[in-house]
């Protein structure tokens, strides 16, 4: 049934408020303000190959976003909670709220403590379970020893350099939005191999790519992120959707997680090293500091620029000493599992047109949840722009409705007897 439509005074007043959150938070630079300088690597990596690691220097500079907040606050405050669309403004101003204390706290104790409150802690329960991230991220890297070296990613196969991946995706990208659209830069300043925004995906340029990175980068980047904020843009009310608030961040990596997964581009390399961030997060929170976390990548077969790629991304904005880190990359497993779990409750539920609607902009699960009325209300457009995996539901439903199945089968009572006694039969 269809929710009875508010009166168009209360739709107007949400409008107007999500476009002052908008206008709030746009010079919020969360990722830019918390990593690690570039310049730190070069000198770190070549005082490792010669056998005397020293710790990078954190050199912070906190920004002043006290306007900001002042602003959310009132935003906060003017918010009409009775309205269903309140309970997003409310998510999305308090998120954003607390991204700019941690950011003003970059580089202390504190900015730990507000990226977990964001971002979560690897002893958090995946929804539907009581596993934590941690734990499921333990039972990858031991599948993946289990399963062995030769279906690893080495380093022979990164045979892509940035500048030909840079053409190859504009090709692609030209034809899926649009000649021109969305540009592919090089950036040698990248934390990540790769970012994307709604205009624009840029790749570090000193980065070699191989096949699958490729593949990873159009389903993750181009296809989630990317084509998320472009449908955000569209949007006639609610501009904020085209913004990565932190309170979408897990359902915005679970999905492009899920999108490399379900269309061929996650191998077991990537699986295992999405699990040894949360690991390397772990440790970190643990007491271990900068070097001792890079030696933890080493011993898991990362090579020295790997190592300290992943290890300045989980001491990002955080003192180095140990006993602190970086939360975001906890999202990634438990999105991804949060994600996959809802796509299964949607297709046994009969509302796949949630699915869809997920790609409408940056939301959380919840959110498109509250936003289903008005989606019908059309106060919510549908999306314009669908990952290919999605445009049609018929692959993607087959590969749930066989997850549904194959959960049923209990693994611990298979066994190599069970095939011989079928091949004796």
């Amino acid at each position: 049934m269809l929710a009875a439509a508010p009166p168009a005074s209360d739709l107007q007043r949400i409008a107007a408020l999500d476009q002052r959150l908008s206008a709030a938070v746009r010079g919020v630079r969360i990722l830019r303000t918390v990593a690690l300088p570039a310049a730190q690597a070069e000198p770190f990596l070549a005082a490792h190959a010669a056998g005397r690691l020293r710790m990078p220097v954190a050199d912070y500079r906190a920004p002043d976003l006290s306007a900001a907040r002042d602003e959310l606050d009132a935003i906060l405050v003017a918010i009409p909670h009775a309205h269903p669309l309140g309970n997003y403004l409310q998510r999305a101003a308090s998120a954003w709220r607390d991204a700019t204390l941690m950011l003003e706290a970059v580089g202390t104790p504190a900015a730990s403590a507000l990226s977990a409150q964001l971002y979560g802690s690897p002893q958090d329960a995946i929804p539907g379970t009581t596993l934590s991230s941690a734990a499921a991220a333990r039972e990858f890297v031991a599948v993946a020893a289990e399963l062995g070296g030769e279906l690893e990613d080495s380093a022979e196969l990164h045979d892509i350099d940035a500048a030909t991946l840079q053409t190859e995706l504009r090709v692609a990208l030209d034809a899926f939005f649009g000649a021109g659209s969305v540009a592919v830069e090089l950036d040698a300043e990248l934390a990540a191999k790769a970012a994307a925004g709604a205009s624009r995906i840029r790749l570090r340029s000193t980065s070699r790519f191989s096949a699958y990175d490729r593949h990873q980068l159009l389903a993750h980047e181009a296809f989630v992120h990317t084509l998320t904020a472009r449908n955000g843009l569209l949007q006639p009310a609610l501009g904020s959707l085209a913004r990565t608030s932190p309170h979408v961040t897990a359902t915005q990596e679970g999905l492009a997680v899920y999108a490399e997964l379900i269309s061929g581009g996650m191998d077991l390399a990537r699986l295992k090293r999405i699990s040894l961030r949360i690991l390397g997060i772990e440790l970190a929170l643990s007491g271990a500091d900068f070097i001792e976390v890079f030696r933890f990548f080493l011993g898991h077969g990362h090579d020295a620029a790997d190592s300290y790629n992943s290890t300045a991304r989980i001491f990002r904005g955080v003192p180095l000493r140990g006993g602190y880190a970086f939360a975001k990359d906890t999202v990634y497993l438990h999105g991804l599992l949060s994600v996959h779990t809802f796509f299964r409750w949607a297709l046994r539920g009969r509302r796949l047109s949630l699915l869809r609607r997920l790609f409408a902009g940056k939301m959380a699960l919840s959110d498109v949840l509250d936003f289903e009325p008005w989606f019908d209300t059309g106060f919510i457009a549908e999306p314009r722009y669908l990952p290919p995996w999605i445009a049609s539901m018929q692959g993607l439903a087959g590969s749930l409705a066989f997850s549904l199945f194959i959960n049923r089968i209990p693994m611990d009572e298979v066994s190599a007897a069970n095939w011989r006694a079928r091949t004796d039969a």
